[in-house]
């Protein structure tokens, strides 16, 4: 990119974060979403200034219809439609945010937003697992007679049996669940939403089993486990949980697959057992029954034996 430009495009002094469009759009996110968007914001701030910028000292208010088309179209040679759509997503939203700070003028900000939008495929990657997989991987865990062996089955069990996101799992403090109910309350879930999800009862053993080794003391639900096997009373990470998935993929054979993979399972096998899709989208945490749709794989026969139910 032009010298001249990228000159244009540095923050000639620091900026408060409470005044830094950047920054304030990454304060709305979640943790688990806020480090995924920093990084893509970071990634755009480089290609921009050639490597020179980061998310927090490029003059986001600056930029550009050229820039940001430029954006655009470099995005789509190095990402796929989704990511890529993502990414624009949140370039959108920072510079929402100039505007509304004050940094950016309304002409200014509708030429540089005014993108064609990127379309990408509505088939969902990733996979569903099946019983025999599932079990699997209890079964490893359970053959470890550590307390790693114990703690992974119950975030095994919590991801299967609740389908929550991994970073909705780390989150969760000890006061979030419910032993008389297997209630477990996600708090500040995707979009800052908080709601109520229910453990199947053949999960909460693996949980109490664990909180015997845990203790009752408040703070995170699930811990990081020393080598020695002592408990330290703090949050696991969103990438804890996907090496331990990994791992217990491995030692179980299990074809390898994600921790969201686990959601889609949850959702589907509702689906499957004849939920109505709108219970499904509450328990998911889902914006609209759209996305849960995605997760339908039942097909065609379903439909066929649901009009046989009309009376006629």
């Amino acid at each position: 990119m032009n010298e001249t430009i990228v000159d244009d495009l540095i923050l000639d002094h620091p900026l408060p974060l409470t005044s830094h469009p950047a920054a304030v759009y990454l304060s709305s996110l979640s943790d688990g979403s806020k480090s995924t968007m920093e990084q893509s914001l970071n990634a755009m701030a480089s290609l921009l200034t050639n490597g020179v910028c980061d998310a927090y000292t490029l003059n986001w208010a600056a930029l550009k219809y050229q820039q940001t088309a430029a954006v655009r179209v470099a995005l789509l040679q190095r990402y796929s439609p989704a990511t890529a759509q993502k990414m624009m997503c949140a370039l959108r939203r920072v510079l929402k945010e100039a505007r509304k700070l004050g940094l950016m003028d309304a002409e200014s900000y509708t030429q540089a937003v005014e993108l064609p939008s990127i379309k990408s495929s509505k088939n969902l990657r990733g996979r569903a697992l099946t019983g025999e997989e599932i079990a699997a991987l209890f079964k490893v865990c359970e053959l470890d007679k550590t307390a790693q062996g114990v703690r992974d089955a119950a975030l095994i069990a919590i991801l299967r049996g609740a389908g929550l996101r991994r970073a909705e799992a780390v989150n969760l403090d000890l006061r979030d669940f419910s032993r008389e109910t297997g209630r477990l309350e996600v708090r500040r879930g995707k979009g800052e939403k908080d709601r109520l999800v229910y453990l199947p009862d053949g999960a909460l053993s693996f949980v109490e089993r664990w909180l015997e080794i845990r203790g009752r003391k408040p703070g995170a639900l699930l811990c990081p486990i020393r080598k020695g096997g002592m408990v330290q009373r703090r949050r696991m990470t969103p990438q804890a949980v996907l090496l331990i998935v990994q791992k217990r993929a491995t030692e179980a054979g299990v074809e390898s697959f994600s921790p969201h993979d686990f959601r889609r399972t949850f959702c589907s096998d509702l689906l499957d057992a004849g939920v109505d899709i709108v219970t499904v989208q509450k328990l998911a945490g889902h914006a609209s029954p759209a996305t849960t749709a995605k997760y339908d794989r039942r097909g065609e026969e379903v439909k066929r034996r649901a009009v046989q139910r009309l009376p006629f």
